[in-house]
């Protein structure tokens, strides 16, 4: 397998890069792609960014795949996830090998760093991330575009809806629902179900407001975004 990922950003992904490379032989990188024209023909982690998101049309074969990198919110990594597939880019997921997977079903497109923990009967989607250190326990259902930062624990039996940004070390109770495109904060407490577009933080989590549903988002494409 090839690898291209879009995102040259943050240099964790060397460490799925070497050992990738120690379990699987036919494994290679080949590089990023970036939509940062700074960073266009320069090396990031000693690969090369090759240029922005039209480079996928080169680089695209049979044996080239390509996964998003970007976690800086959960919009941002779904337009230019969709932007991938758009250019017909064949997605796949980027998960440490050190992650047990026994007994959870994964989708495509994810990113998922090292020391993450997923009990069994966890379900995620397609194009979501979960970030360093985070916990996630049996039977949660995780959307898509969903992200989980880093430190997070999530109790046994949640529902995390598509485009849910869980912020870092936050702790969300048992059998919860988090709804779509809503924004858990840095070290919230959640003990209740939040609807759909709400901000929540602090210990209780409180709703401090609502976030405007972005009309361009194109919920009847349900297959990976």
């Amino acid at each position: 397998m090839q690898l291209v990922c879009l995102g040259a950003n943050n240099p964790s992904i060397i460490r799925y890069i070497r050992a990738k490379e120690r379990l699987d032989r036919d494994f290679d990188f080949l590089g990023f792609i970036d939509n940062d024209e700074r960073k266009w023909g320069k090396r990031f982690v000693g690969y090369p960014v090759f240029g922005g998101i039209d480079k996928v049309d080169a680089l695209k074969n049979d044996d080239v795949f390509f996964c998003n990198l970007i976690t800086r919110d959960c919009f941002t990594r779904y337009e230019t996830t969709k932007s991938l597939i758009e250019r017909a880019a064949t997605l796949v997921n980027v998960i440490h090998p050190a992650i047990d997977l026994e007994m959870v079903e994964v989708g495509v497109g994810n990113y998922i760093q090292e020391s993450v923990v997923l009990q069994p009967g966890v379900c995620l989607g397609n194009n979501s991330s979960i970030t360093v250190g985070a916990t996630v326990a049996h039977e949660c259902v995780i959307g898509n575009s969903v992200f989980v930062a880093g430190g997070c624990h999530l109790s046994g039996k949640i529902t995390i809806e598509s485009g849910a940004f869980i912020g870092t070390g936050a702790t969300i109770l048992p059998r919860l629902t988090i709804g779509e495109w809503s924004m858990i904060g840095a070290g919230a407490v959640v003990t209740e179900a939040v609807p759909p577009y709400a901000v929540v933080v602090g210990n209780p989590g409180t709703v401090i407001k609502y976030v405007e549903p972005n009309t361009s988002l194109e919920s009847s494409s349900p297959n990976l975004i």
